[in-house]
């Protein structure tokens, strides 16, 4: 009998050999048509007046080419899609793109992404782009002082906006926003600095091999090389090909097979990337070696060798708004390493930051890549999202250091209606050691660098005095034109486009398959195979570039670590540090011990914000831990009294009470009870529940914060108990009239005496002098046949009331006066009975008669002790 079992696989493999032989060709020829749409698009993309990839519509409000310094920038408003409303009084949002070798746009790419998120919590929203070709001797200064414009013209723009403009700079542009802000941090509210290096020296060994690419091309003397065969033009397409170099698997193939793989689903979104990405813009010559030889090489922004043409010093220590840094353990362009360093390179550690009155907060991302940072729509609905809706919040954090949180929010989670949008964000205290882990610096790598530094300003002195020249003579517009014309990546989308007349014919064929589609299925063998395949080239490609990253790195630690060339570059001559921490200079030593000075003369000053403020940082600090939630309460509390308290006043509020408690905690929290003073006790109880409900929004105190809400609760109770008392001696010296006059009575045990007998009773200390009728108290008692008490309470000496302390007035509220009243000290009790024979004058009151008072003369119990009681008449 005939074994068909054979033949049938036999034909299985023959049919799916057909399949996947027609699948790959129809691919093939649409995965072509694909890069001549790409090519395509990309000569309508450089032929725009300005060319951007903005998915939103924006109109300009601002030309940097019109200013006394001009630049090639621009300022533009962003019209809200239909929709979507913009609050004028909310701040808005200034989003800069990175001048990197793109075109401007990528924060607002498509509605998921920087500029979206702020639209949809309800900001107006600005974008600063730049054009393809700089101006003539256009400098970085130059660009600097444009930002400063844009920013006034935004305030301008804004008056009612409660809150300086919020400032996101995406890689490039975040240390041009920084070093902006250095210099005019009046103009700038919160920072947020996307996958931005500023400390370019830092990297973890056998991860980060950009660095070393200044190093072992000899310093900066290649990027001059580069402008003056440009004819004083950088091609900002170098910068490109060195980011894609990076990862040279995605680059030759993991890209374009994704494409081809994907073709019925994958060309719109590859489209709309190499849009953004072969949009290649250029930089005059002089501002790339100004950056070059500062940042990449010199790495001096964070050393505070960075002086402006005026002799100006950019202190990054003088930004006074908060900054958020975020960045990705996925990104090897700008490392965490790299985003972070600069932190521990100007501060000594979190104490310093809270003495500069500054708030560093900053997220790691675990995976993302460095486009992903500010592309990935998944990134703008979660961390974006998340810095735009919380922006108030970031705003008022007191000073010090943190670490952004993101944790999804729970179905169950305690008051998860506070929480904006799918996350919950909170901020953790953290310190120096933790910047100093992630960082993980090295001083033998930092002599490397330094050595480096040395190195290229010698070749670059070199090359300009005998070289340059040379080569400035040999070149010429067309030649430049050329070069730039020529460079690989720019081919790479013009060989594809239509001026190549072989690809007629290919989108003749895409369209007639587009109709004709046959897609083999997933499970043929060919294509199981073929993926198998991609990704065996994919892992030899990886395995070339660690081989290569390596053998870079060992050339770079080998030759600039040598002992002979450091010594040759006069690094031996000193053992110091080659990186030392900027000091303080004796200004700032001088307005910190005024600053602290004035602090703890206004402990006791204020009154029921004050203290609540200060009850509410106190708890915190326990954990260091807050979130959202909490804010949120507090910004329910404020909007409802608006009126009262601006965001701005809430800010300084905070910050005052934080240092206060940073700068003396026991005296600070001694203090709380002296700022409750004059106010009714029925505020302090609802103050005190709006503490509780702020502290226990995300849910119950932690044990040690516990600790501190109660000792917070003693207090305000005690304050309230102290009141109680007040309130009792001052009611029982009120004046009930009796006979038509006002007289003070004093307190009895049984109340029957002030209604048995028209007996006047009177008490006078100082302002009133005790007269009391003896016979008629004597009457009374048999008559009512009861022992009455008489509870006397002398007042302070003058000598006393000079020895006390003077209370402090309450700035928020004026003490009532029956409290200035209840002021003056009670002493010990004096129990005066009928059989006790006292010395007191007293007459009977007669009808028709004017009473002389008597005089009595009352010590207090200091002076009483061990003498007895005293009284004259």
């Amino acid at each position: 009998m005939l074994n068909t079992e054979g033949f049938g696989s036999l034909w299985n493999v023959w049919a799916d050999g057909l399949s996947y032989g027609v699948d790959a060709i129809q691919r093939s020829v649409l995965f072509t048509d694909v890069l001549r749409q790409r090519g395509e698009r990309y000569h309508q993309h450089m032929a725009m007046r300005v060319p951007h990839v903005l998915s939103f519509d924006a109109d300009l409000v601002a030309d940097g080419r019109e200013l006394p310094d001009p630049a090639a920038y621009g300022l533009a408003v962003i019209v809200p899609p239909e929709g979507i409303e913009v609050d004028m009084r909310k701040r808005p949002f200034v989003v800069v793109d990175p001048r990197a070798g793109n075109s401007p746009g990528i924060g607002g790419f498509k509605s998921d992404s920087e500029i979206g998120v702020a639209l949809r919590s309800g900001h107006p929203c600005y974008f600063i782009g730049f054009l393809t070709y700089p101006l003539e001797g256009q400098t970085i200064e130059a660009v600097i002082r444009a930002h400063h414009h844009f920013l006034e013209v935004v305030r301008a723009r804004h008056p009612e906006a409660e809150g300086k403009p919020v400032v996101v700079g995406n890689c490039q542009a975040g240390w041009q926003v920084m070093i902006a802000a250095a210099l005019r941090p009046e103009l700038f509210g919160p920072l947020i600095i996307a996958g931005t290096p500023l400390s370019y020296w830092a990297g973890v060994r056998g991860q980060n091999p950009m660095r070393y690419s200044g190093g072992l091309l000899g310093g900066s003397w290649m990027t001059a090389l580069t402008s003056d065969l440009g004819k004083g033009v950088f091609d900002g397409a170098w910068l490109v090909q060195n980011f894609e170099s990076l990862n040279p698997a995605n680059t030759l193939w993991t890209k374009q097979y994704h494409l081809y793989s994907n073709i019925d689903t994958e060309p719109a979104r590859y489209l709309e990337f190499e849009k953004w990405w072969g949009g290649h813009v250029y930089l005059n010559g002089g501002e790339m070696q100004y950056i070059v030889d500062n940042l990449f090489i010199g790495n001096r922004l964070t050393a505070n060798q960075m002086v402006m043409a005026d002799g100006t010093r950019v202190d990054l220590r003088n930004i006074r708004s908060p900054i958020i840094v975020f960045c990705s353990k996925g990104d090897n362009i700008s490392p965490p390493q790299q985003a972070l360093g600069w932190i521990s390179d100007l501060y000594d550690s979190g104490t310093d930051v809270q003495a500069r009155g500054q708030t560093i907060i900053y997220a790691i991302h675990d995976s993302i890549g460095h486009l992903g940072i500010f592309v990935s729509g998944k990134i703008a609905r979660k961390e974006h999202n998340e810095f735009a809706s919380n922006i108030d919040f970031i705003d008022v954090m007191p000073p010090g250091l943190y670490e952004a949180i993101i944790t999804p929010k729970a179905a169950d989670a305690t008051n998860a209606e506070l929480a904006h949008g799918d996350y919950i964000l909170e901020f953790a205290g953290r310190g120096m050691d933790d910047i100093r882990a992630v960082v993980q610096e090295r001083e033998d790598d930092n002599r490397r660098f330094a050595a480096v530094d040395r190195l290229s300003q010698i070749n670059l002195g070199l090359y300009r005095q005998f070289m340059q020249p040379w080569v400035r003579a040999i070149s010429n517009d067309v030649s430049a034109t050329v070069m730039h014309r020529l460079h690989p990546l720019r081919v790479s989308y013009e060989m594809f486009s239509e001026i190549n007349p072989w690809m007629t014919p290919v989108r003749w064929m895409a369209s007639f398959i587009d109709g004709n589609r046959l897609a083999t299925t997933e499970d043929n063998i060919f294509t199981q195979i073929e993926r198998q395949m991609s990704g065996w080239l994919e892992s030899a490609l990886d395995r070339y570039r660690d081989n290569r990253d390596m053998l870079k790195e060992q050339i770079f630690l080998a030759f600039y670590g040598s002992p002979l060339l450091q010594a040759m570059l006069g690094l031996s001559a000193s053992d110091a540090e080659v990186r030392p921490h900027p000091g303080a200079d004796p200004e700032f030593r001088a307005y910190l011990d005024f600053h602290h000075k004035t602090l703890r003369q206004h402990m006791t000053i204020g009154g029921i914000r004050e203290a609540m403020t200060r009850s509410l940082i106190y708890v915190a600090l326990a954990t260091r831990v807050t979130d959202e939630r909490s804010f949120h309460v507090l910004q329910q509390f404020r909007e409802a009294h608006a009126e009262r308290l601006s965001l701005h006043d809430f800010k300084a509020l905070l910050r005052d009470q934080f240092l206060m408690l940073r700068l003396d905690e026991p005296l600070a929290v001694a203090s709380i009870p002296s700022l409750l003073q004059g106010v009714p006790a029925a505020t302090i109880e609802e103050t005190l529940a709006l503490v509780h409900s702020t502290l226990t929004a995300p849910g119950p105190l932690p044990a040690e914060a516990q600790v501190r809400y109660d000792e917070i609760v003693a207090l305000f109770k005690g304050v309230i108990s102290e009141q109680v008392a007040k309130a009792e001696a001052t009611a029982a010296k009120a004046e009930p009239v009796i006979n038509g006059k006002s007289r003070p009575v004093l307190e009895r045990s049984d109340a029957v005496l002030a209604e048995s007998h028209p007996a006047v009773v009177e008490v006078k200390a100082d302002d009133a002098v005790a007269k009391v009728s003896d016979d008629s108290v004597a009457a009374g008692q048999e008559q009512a046949g009861v022992a009455a008490e008489v509870i006397a309470q002398p007042v302070q000496t003058s000598a006393a009331a000079e020895a006390a302390p003077a209370p402090r007035r309450a700035s928020t509220a004026r003490k009532p006066k029956a409290t200035r009243a209840a002021k003056t000290t009670a002493s010990s009790n004096t129990k005066t009975t009928a059989a006790r024979k006292a010395p007191v004058a007293s007459k009977t009151s007669t009808a028709g008669s004017r009473r002389k008072p008597a005089t009595t003369t009352t010590k207090t119990p200091a002076a009483n002790a061990g003498k007895g009681e005293e009284s004259g008449s």
